[in-house]
């Protein structure tokens, strides 16, 4: 498989995913100024949207968008426990939880990272991520993990994004659940790996 990437964009999350899994990939870097991989090949050749991440698969076959991919790596190796069973309520909520992720929580940071944003489109922008993170903070007030007993893919996607609020002026002091999640999940071995291959540690 080839894992093309963004360091410490949103593609770091099936990075450790892979890594969790112990899977044969290779990472690619992306610029995404230029959508040119590392090798000078065109980026839009493979993902049309020109985003990050996209996984091609050994079969030639391209997958985009977290959700999908994260979801792909779990029920490629079952045995490393990155997702509950297929048919269960434990994955529906797990589906949820990568739902949200994906769109409520990701979107709004996308002003904060878009050149040219307005001052008041960033502000109002800083105002969505701070509501989102009081309401996960209180979610993981007193827990272990975000979608249920187990460490799961959803941990692993959560853990990247909460990365961005620190380079967007947002004090992640005020978020005590959160730092103390995060220094949790950052210990994990392939958390460390994947960082490291990125150059964010």
């Amino acid at each position: 498989m080839k894992l093309f990437i963004s360091p410490g964009a949103c593609s770091l999350a099936p990075h450790i995913a892979l890594r969790e899994a112990g899977a044969a990939f290779d990472a690619v870097k992306v610029d995404l100024a230029t959508r040119k991989v590392e090798t000078g090949e065109d980026f839009l050749a493979v993902n049309p949207s020109g985003k990050v991440p996209a996984l091609t698969l050994d079969s030639g076959e391209t997958l985009t968008e977290n959700p999908a991919i994260l979801l792909y790596i779990a029920d490629q190796k079952p045995e490393a426990g990155l997702a509950p069973r297929d048919g269960t309520m434990d994955r529906y909520r797990l589906l949820s939880r990568l739902s949200f992720l994906g769109s409520e929580f990701h979107k709004a940071f996308v002003p904060l990272f878009t050149p040219g944003t307005s001052d008041e489109a960033k502000a109002a922008a800083t105002t969505a991520v701070k509501n989102h993170l009081v309401a996960l903070d209180k979610d993981l007030a007193g827990k272990e993990h975000y979608a249920g007993a187990d460490f799961s893919v959803a941990d692993i996607y959560l853990f990247v994004m909460l990365g961005w609020p620190a380079h967007v002026g947002i004090d992640m002091s005020a978020y005590p659940a959160l730092g103390a999640y995060c220094g949790r999940i950052a210990q994990r071995p392939a958390v460390g790996a994947a960082l490291q291959a990125e150059g964010l540690i």
